[in-house]
């Protein structure tokens, strides 16, 4: 009989522990449905982890490690603040399109005049435009009591039919033959969010996610107001002795994550993805939610997390190219990292015990 006894209080050991203990699960759990897709499970392990690093074309793939990871670690960072207060942003990837919409709006409406203040500007409505789609969760949660998880969910899939909108009718590219699709932000260069060293691969997308780990690192550790969040997650009821007002609470992170997931779909629109097309969300709102967790929502851990989920991306598709793996198989990889990092996360409360029951 195993039985599960709940700790006095949540181990630090395990809380660190489990994220590794979940990769090298990943990687196990991994090779076995490699192998059993008929591919060499340890040949499927180094193309992911190995051969964008230190393989033949690593140069390629280390200058695309920053690329992926920049959006993630963005959008995770202001996830995780929400999260650590007990506010479940679930829909990252509607205020992402969202962020992203609002900032090529600009872009497009301006073309083809240039002007310094022009990206500055698109920044600005990235954010504000992630900001209002995270808000519109928060206020019905304020106003009706609405579950904000339903509520941010949904408003991704109202978000993706306007990108589709956006695609196929106002921002569609008047030169395009009929193509659905914007015009291509990388041929503008005022709008254009490019290298800011030649072969880095690093962009102000870059620049803005260690901005924001800085930023939630010491508005989690060294100000009163991550107190409140980290005592609101913890400890609602006692939150309001520590002076919380909860619907503050509640609009700052909702806003906050909003306008970080508005940033990253910004960089991306005007920089690697570069147009509005009806497929330019790649699932990072969700994929950071991964991230999040496996970083243990601590700004640093984050970081750290966003650059190996950034890792299975990029090694994904080396593997999908070189393997002729398929698409979900990768996928199906990746989901399994969240999976066994919530298993292994129970040991954090928990304690395991053999015997029989009494």
């Amino acid at each position: 009989m195993i039985t599960l006894i709940r700790r006095p209080t949540p181990s630090r050991h395990w809380a660190w522990s489990t994220p590794i203990l979940a990769v090298i699960a990943t990687m196990i759990a991994g090779g076995l449905l490699f192998a059993a897709l008929g591919t060499n499970p340890f040949t499927a392990i180094k193309a992911i982890f190995w051969d964008p690093i230190l393989g033949p074309n690593a140069a390629y793939f280390r200058s695309q490690l920053l690329v992926k990871a920049a959006p993630l670690i963005l959008i995770a960072t202001g996830l995780a603040v929400g999260f650590r207060a007990g506010i479940w942003n679930i829909g990252a990837e509607g205020q992402y399109i969202m962020g992203a919409l609002a900032g090529a709006w600009l872009a497009l409406h301006m073309y083809p005049a240039g002007a310094a203040w022009l990206f500055p500007a698109m920044i600005v409505l990235g954010a504000l435009g992630g900001l209002v789609w995270g808000l519109i969760p928060a206020l019905l949660k304020v106003w009706f009591g609405v579950n904000e998880i339903l509520v941010s969910l949904m408003l991704v899939y109202v978000a993706e039919n306007f990108l589709a909108y956006m695609a196929f009718g106002p921002l569609k590219n008047p030169e395009g033959f009929g193509m659905p699709g914007s015009r291509n932000l990388q041929q503008y260069p005022s709008a254009f969010n490019g290298e800011l060293i030649a072969g880095t691969g690093a962009h102000w997308g870059v620049v803005a996610a260690l901005i924001a780990v800085i930023f939630t690192y010491i508005l989690m550790h060294r100000h009163i107001m991550g107190f409140r969040i980290r005592v609101a997650g913890e400890a609602p009821r006692a939150a309001r002795f520590a002076g919380v007002v909860p619907a503050k609470l509640i609009v700052t992170c909702l806003c906050l994550s909003g306008a970080l997931a508005g940033l990253a779909g910004l960089f991306e629109v005007a920089g690697p993805a570069g147009q509005i097309t009806d497929r330019f969300n790649v699932g990072y709102g969700f994929t950071a939610i991964i991230v999040a967790f496996l970083g243990r929502l601590h700004p640093v851990g984050i970081l750290l997390a966003g650059l190996l989920m950034a890792l299975t991306y990029i090694g994904g598709d080396v593997a999908q190219l070189m393997l002729q793996l398929p698409p979900a198989a990768i996928q199906v990889f990746q989901g399994m990292l969240l999976f066994f990092l919530l298993g292994f996360d129970v040991l954090t409360n928990y304690r395991v015990k053999l015997g029989k029951a009494v």
